[in-house]
C-alpha cells in the first residue's frame, strides 16, 4: 500500500523541502516517522514493502504515469518483505538513479553499515533512533545533493540553444540530446569554452588530438562536416561553426 495522505502541520511555512518516500514494513516506525517528517514540512509517500517502493521509483526515473514524480529522498528499511533493502537499494543504482538514500536498520554493526554503503546507501541509522536525529540526517543529505546538482548545473557550457554537459559527456540542441562521437565532442566543447574565438587545425588536432597526432589535418574539416550535420539547420549555411578563411573554425 503507498499512501501519500501526510500533510505539514504548518504547510503554510514550511512547504516544498521535498518529497519523501518511507519504505518500512512496520506500521508503527512508518507512521512515526512519516507523520514527523511531515510537521516539518516534508511530502510523505509511504510504501510497506520492497517491489512497492521499486516500483515507485523506477516508474518515477522512467515517467510512468502512474509513477510519484520527483522523489527527493528514499528512506529504506533492511528487512522488508518481497525485497530487502539492499538489493533495491542495488537496483535502484543499477538504473542509475541518483536519489540520496538514508538505510535505517536494527543491524547496527560495521560490517552492516559498509554493506549498506557499498551497495549505493548514502548514510546508515541504527535502530532504535532518534526523530531529531533522523531529521537532522534529512536535512543534510538533501543539502548535500542540492549542492552537488548545483555545482553539476554551474559547469555546464551554454551557447545560444547549445547545452554541453562536460562532467556528463552530453549535449544538448534545443533541449533534444545529440548523438556525439567522442571526438564531435571533445571539438565542441573546445569551441564552447571560449566561444567566438578562431581555432586553426593544428590548434584542434593538438587538443583534441594531441600532440602525437600523425595524420592530416583535414580530419579536422571531416569533424567539423560532421558536427554541422548534426548542429545546423543548414549545413551549408552554418549558424554555430563558421569558417574564418585562411585561418579556421569559429563557434558563433
Amino acid at each position: 500500500m503507498v499512501s501519500s495522505g501526510f500533510a505539514p502541520a504548518q504547510s503554510s511555512l514550511r512547504i516544498g523541502l521535498g518529497r519523501v518516500l518511507v519504505v518500512e514494513d512496520e506500521e508503527l516506525i512508518r507512521e512515526t516517522v512519516a507523520l514527523a517528517l511531515a510537521e516539518e514540512g516534508f511530502e510523505i509517500i509511504v510504501a510497506a514493502d520492497g517491489p512497492t517502493a521499486l516500483e515507485k521509483l523506477l516508474g518515477a526515473a522512467d515517467g510512468s504515469k502512474d509513477a510519484i514524480p520527483d522523489i527527493s529522498l528514499v528512506i529504506l528499511d533492511l528487512m522488508l518483505p518481497g525485497m530487502n533493502g539492499l538489493d533495491l537499494c542495488r537496483l535502484v543504482r543499477h538504473r542509475g538513479m541518483d536519489v540520496p538514500i538514508l538505510i535505517l536498520s536494527a543491524k547496527g554493526t560495521e560490517m552492516d553499515r559498509v554493506v549498506g554503503l557499498e551497495v549505493g546507501a548514502d548514510d546508515y541509522l541504527s535502530k532504535p533512533f532518534g526523530m531529531r536525529e533522523l531529521i537532522a540526517r534529512c536535512r543534510a543529505l538533501l543539502r548535500r545533493y542540492q549542492s552537488k546538482a548545483k555545482s553539476d548545473d554551474t559547469s555546464a557550457l551554454r551557447f545560444e540553444g547549445i547545452t554541453l554537459h562536460p562532467n556528463e559527456c552530453r549535449a544538448f540542441l534545443n533541449d533534444v540530446e545529440l548523438n556525439l562521437s567522442p571526438k564531435e565532442f571533445k571539438i565542441l566543447e573546445l569551441f564552447m569554452g571560449r566561444p567566438r574565438r578562431v581555432w586553426s587545425r593544428d590548434q584542434i588536432i593538438d587538443r583534441v588530438w594531441g600532440y602525437d597526432f600523425m595524420g592530416d589535418n583535414k580530419t579536422v574539416d571531416v569533424h567539423i562536416r560532421w558536427l554541422r550535420e548534426k548542429l545546423e539547420e543548414d549545413p551549408s549555411k552554418p549558424k554555430y561553426l563558421k569558417t574564418v578563411r585562411g585561418f579556421g573554425y569559429r563557434l558563433g
